[in-house]
């Protein structure tokens, strides 16, 4: 368009002054042609550029060695700018990594070595059956969970994972988990209403432990009275049933967001919102469903699915 401007210009000029228009027309053509030569090169040129532009695009900051060629000063200094921040931006993210990798390693030595003294306190406990006895083991068996929940949570942001699928029976999971849980169940005098399964599923029971212990522990945390009914329904279905004091319907969408609490972790000033959100992930990866459905005052129901795929041979 500025080619065609200037021949304008100069068309117009030549008439203005009464000089013969072939004069100019000659020029003109030749300018034309050998301007759409370099157009034409200059766009295939500018093209290749775009397509290498446009494929560092979904390249991650380590992956771009080299950017495209610079032809004007501007781009050299765009360039400039791109690598001083590529490298920033390489240096702060390994910075990243150690600090975490630091955090991480820090954090899993305070959870082992915390178990050191929770192991002693309840070797301690078990050679005493008292009321005394038996709260202060619901207290440590609580302040273990705390520390366990730091290992998963710590594990779930980790790349690496220690599963181990394998068929279980469901049955020893459940009465290993529920164990635990024996002497505050009978120091605050609640019931437990087990039928057993029968059941078996492809597993990783470590995991599967975790989750069964924080959804008892949170069902006696807000039970007062009466218990908690573990039973198997449709046969792929376990359900953890409690007559505690329920949660509110408004809450029940957003239970699984990490570090949601609701109404009862604002009466509950000690609730983190982090069990049933670990719960949530740690099912999500064991390919188990996970549901609950809570009346204000008439208690809770949590649902776990274990329908899967029967095993064939190879």
């Amino acid at each position: 368009m500025i080619f065609l401007l200037f021949a304008v210009i100069f068309a117009v000029t030549f008439y203005l002054y009464s000089l013969p228009l072939k004069a100019v027309l000659y020029p003109d053509l030749l300018c034309l042609f050998f301007g759409t030569v370099f157009l034409i090169a200059d766009f295939l040129k500018t093209n290749e550029k775009y397509k290498a532009l446009k494929r560092l695009k979904t390249f991650s900051a380590e992956m771009i060695e080299t950017l495209p060629e610079s032809e004007t000063v501007c781009e050299e200094e765009y360039k400039t700018i791109i690598e001083n921040l590529k490298n920033e931006l390489i240096s702060a993210k390994a910075e990243s990594q150690t600090a975490y990798k630091d955090m991480i390693d820090y954090y899993t030595a305070w959870a082992h070595q915390i178990k050191t003294p929770i192991a002693s306190m309840k070797l301690t406990l078990q050679n005493e059956d008292s009321e005394l006895s038996r709260r202060l083991s619901s207290d440590l068996l609580r302040t273990q969970q705390y520390a366990d929940m730091v290992l998963a949570f710590l594990r779930l942001g980790s790349k690496s994972s220690d599963y181990v699928f394998r068929e279980h029976r469901l049955d020893d999971i459940i009465r290993f988990s529920v164990k635990k849980f024996a002497p505050e169940f009978i120091d605050r005098r609640l019931t437990l209403d087990y039928t057993p399964t029968d059941a078996f599923l492809i597993t990783d029971d470590k995991w599967l432990s975790f989750v069964l212990e924080q959804l008892i522990s949170n069902a006696l945390k807000y039970t007062q009275s009466g218990g908690i009914t573990i039973s198997l329904k449709d046969k792929t279905t376990l359900l953890i049933e409690d007559t505690g004091i329920g949660i509110n319907e408004s809450d029940l969408p957003r239970i699984f967001e990490k570090g949601f609490t609701g109404n009862n972790g604002r009466t509950d000033k000690s609730a983190s919102g982090l069990g049933l959100y670990l719960c949530k992930q740690i099912c999500d990866r064991l390919s188990i469903g996970i549901s609950i459905t809570s009346k204000v005052g008439k208690g809770t129901a949590v649902a776990l699915n274990f329908e899967q795929n029967p095993l064939k041979a190879e």
